[in-house]
């Protein structure tokens, strides 16, 4: 069983910045991928960034330009740097890893980030 535990949620005023980090409980080389969903309230969670295994990167064309994730294999830490908020960003930002053969994958507890306008 693979835990993994977001931080670096907080409030910040639009134009801010977060930067929210997942730990892994695994060595993240092994895993097949890692990504960021969010959720708002009354919507549904949406993928926002995702990072594979060879390191192909996609981004929800909402954050692209001013989201940018990462990871830090020595740390088995993945990263979400998050510029230029919008409150629209607002929701709990949720770290995955996704796992093969149907499996469901692996999600972390959320983190909340609040942009206020």
């Amino acid at each position: 069983q693979v835990q993994l535990v977001e931080s670096g949620g907080g409030l910040v005023q639009a134009g801010g910045s977060l930067r929210l980090s997942c730990a892994a409980s695994t060595n993240i080389f092994g895993l097949d991928g890692m990504a960021w969903y969010r959720q708002a309230p009354g919507k549904q969670r949406e993928l926002v960034a995702s990072i594979s295994k060879g390191g192909i990167i996609n981004y929800a064309g909402s954050v692209k330009g001013r989201f940018t994730i990462s990871m830090d294999n020595a740390k088995n830490t993945v990263y979400l740097q998050m510029d230029t908020l919008k409150p629209e960003d607002t929701g709990v930002y949720y770290c995955n890893a996704p796992r093969r053969g149907g499996l469901s994958p692996y999600w972390g507890q959320g983190t909340q980030v609040t942009v206020s306008s």
